[in-house]
């Protein structure tokens, strides 16, 4: 069993990395971007102003030289942090995570997102793929998290709370928050984009799930499911942070088509919706 590290050793560890990319040119932002599977287009984006207009190069830091991080290894998962200015707003990108599935402590899951906050952030812009389950919905759209459902048998809080994140026991009732969610709504449907919104399932994989649990699944609530980001809100909500939860929905879930699912299928379908999510997140860092 992985020892829980104690509250003075992950804030030691996160101040000690935080400072680690001050040193290194990443200064005081205000918004922090996760990417899931399939989604570093928007990274690229980011990159690709380089030079633009006057505007300071982005730097790019690689998780395996952050100290604390642990490198990805999953496909669609870079492993690289981004900080750059973008739509009048400094920025600081995770490009690529580390789950559960790969042997990773939630401790381990969180810290990126923990060294971001001693880093100042006030808002965090989570991004997964997931399956749909609600058949109202279709594949290749987005959805907005309105809440979650923590099916991963764990919670990143357990063990000697630290305070200087936030309290011992955080309220959950609006974790993804709900103006935020109602203008972003609104002005991507002014872009021609409909963002659909509904609760997010967080599953341990690294199996997709069967056809029985995805009708549990149904039955509790849950109109989309992943194996990511639940920690990660849990986490930013116990820091008094704005967040905002976007699921690629990548296909639909298991039993529902009939087909079966593959990582492959779920990388290679972001790459028709490229244009769309970077404008929703563009909205998404400036609403």
């Amino acid at each position: 069993m992985t020892r829980l590290k104690t509250a003075n050793e992950i804030l030691t560890a996160a101040d000690e990395a935080a400072e680690y990319l001050r040193a290194r040119g990443v200064d005081t932002p205000e918004v922090g971007i996760i990417l899931g599977s399939g989604l570093a287009s928007f990274g690229r984006l980011v990159m690709e102003l380089k030079g633009r207009d006057g505007m300071p190069d982005p730097v790019v830091i690689p998780y395996k030289d952050i100290p604390g991080f642990k490198a990805t290894s999953v496909s669609g998962h870079s492993g690289n942090l981004i900080y750059a200015e973008f739509s009048g707003r400094k920025i600081v990108i995770l490009s690529g995570r580390y789950h559960h599935y790969e042997g990773h402590s939630l401790q381990d899951v969180v810290f990126p997102t923990r060294v971001l906050i001693r880093l100042g952030i006030k808002r965090l812009i989570i991004t997964n793929a997931s399956g749909a389950i609600n058949e109202n919905f279709r594949e290749q759209q987005m959805m907005l998290i309105s809440d979650h459902i923590n099916l991963l048998g764990d919670n990143p809080l357990i063990g000697e709370n630290i305070s200087e994140f936030g309290p011992r026991f955080p309220d959950m009732c609006d974790a993804y928050n709900r103006d935020l969610r109602v203008k972003l709504k609104a002005m991507a449907l002014e872009k021609g984009i409909e963002l659909v919104e509904g609760v997010y399932a967080g599953m341990n994989g690294p199996s997709f799930e069967t056809p029985a649990e995805i009708r549990f699944l149904r039955t509790i609530g849950a109109d989309a499911v992943g194996m990511s980001s639940v920690p990660e809100a849990i986490v930013a909500n116990h820091a008094g942070l704005e967040i905002i939860g976007i699921s690629f929905l990548s296909n639909m879930a298991a039993g529902i088509t009939g087909n079966p699912i593959t990582a492959e299928e779920v990388n290679e379908a972001s790459l028709g919706v490229e244009a769309s999510f970077n404008e929703v997140m563009k909205l998404a860092i400036g609403v």
